[in-house]
């Protein structure tokens, strides 16, 4: 025997297979790898040409978003570049990325800044994550990096992003553009309720008055808006047909049905269970050894989450029966208002979902309880 690695090996896999009574129509053949061995030590198992391997290598980049100035980093690569967040800078950029390979970029969600830019690099056919703080913060943590500068964030977006696979369903751009007018009629209604806690803490009728108009006002341009959301939205076939199926579901409004349609472009499209998780109202577990924790909805999207929660109370309690019974068992069993509220939601969403996967309008009989 010479020494030679694969020989040993073999050495020490023949005993232990002649100790082994196998049927004469089964091979079994194991692979001991010690420490320290290489791979192209082991050679292969298989016959030339019998197997075919594919390596596709993805190259990505991470972008850091600030107001005036978007920071560059190429994952794997020393180069780092910065230009302005404005459409002469989104040309330099898609340049760079180009000549770079890059295919997929990553880009940390900043309250909108980093808009203009998804947009421009997915027009002109680059794959675009938009990533959460909390995700490139954590991992961070996870590969120990404490410094932190825009050029150091941009190379940790990278490397996050080169980590994490891209989302199964491509954004609709209809949906993008339509968002921006929900998030507009969100922030009326948010107004609304911020001008009524007001109205509560004043006494002097004149005030009173004032404040009274300006709520008045307020819900005249809400319901504009909801009508022109609508119009919107109703001007393309498909989108048209999914809004007209979740209105069928009692307790479902226009402006519930608004935010579903828009805020969850993946209707229809995922389980009922990756359609909880997506809205925040799947309860996560929390146990560890003996300990048996309580169930918790988080995460998720909060604004199509608070759009559902406010339906549910209405549907519960009067517009849904199916909604009205169980509601009563949950709160017959012993559980909460608003954990009995968050169920209600959750299966609000569920028989949206399930409308637009059927592709048929709500019957009762169908959905159970």
């Amino acid at each position: 025997m010479d020494g030679h690695p694969r020989q040993a090996a073999g050495d020490r896999i023949e005993p232990i297979l002649s100790s082994l009574w196998l049927p004469c129509s089964v091979i079994v053949v194991s692979t001991f790898i010690g420490p320290g061995w290489l791979p192209e030590q082991l050679g292969s198992l298989h016959k030339a040409g019998s197997t075919k391997m594919t390596q596709t290598i993805i190259t990505t980049a991470g972008i850091d978003t600030s107001k005036t100035k978007l920071d560059v980093a190429v994952h794997g690569h020393i180069e780092r570049w910065q230009v302005a967040n404005a459409l002469p800078g989104w040309r330099a950029l898609v340049a760079n990325l180009t000549n770079a390979g890059v295919t997929r970029v990553g880009i940390e969600a900043t309250g909108g800044y980093e808009r203009g830019v998804m947009e421009h690099l997915r027009a002109v056919g680059f794959t675009v994550l938009v990533l959460q703080p909390v995700q490139v913060k954590a991992f961070g943590r996870v590969h120990l990096r404490r410094a932190k500068n825009d050029a150091l964030d941009a190379e940790l977006i990278a490397a996050c992003t080169a980590s994490i696979d891209p989302p199964k369903i491509e954004p609709d751009p209809r949906l993008a553009e339509l968002a921006g007018y929900l998030t507009f009629l969100e922030q009326i209604e948010e107004d609304i309720a911020r001008y009524k806690t007001r109205l509560e803490h004043i006494d002097e009728p004149e005030i009173r008055r004032t404040v009274n108009a300006d709520i008045a006002r307020l819900k005249t341009r809400r319901a504009a808006q909801i009508r022109n959301i609508a119009k919107r939205l109703r001007a393309h076939h498909d989108l048209a047909l999914r809004l007209d199926l979740v209105l069928s579901i009692p307790g479902i409004g226009e402006r519930t049905a608004l935010a579903l349609i828009i805020r969850m472009p993946e209707l229809g499209r995922v389980s009922r269970e990756e359609a909880a998780a997506l809205a925040g109202l799947a309860p996560f577990d929390d146990d560890s050894g003996q300990h048996r924790g309580q169930r918790h909805i988080a995460g998720g999207r909060s604004r199509l989450r608070r759009s559902l929660y406010a339906a549910a109370l209405p549907a519960a309690f009067r517009w849904n029966r199916a909604l009205v019974a169980l509601y009563a068992r949950l709160t017959a069993r012993g559980k909460a208002h608003t954990a009995a509220l968050i169920a209600c939601a959750r299966k609000l969403l569920i028989y949206a979902n399930t409308v637009v996967q059927r592709g048929t309008p709500w019957a009762e009989k169908s959905f159970s309880v």
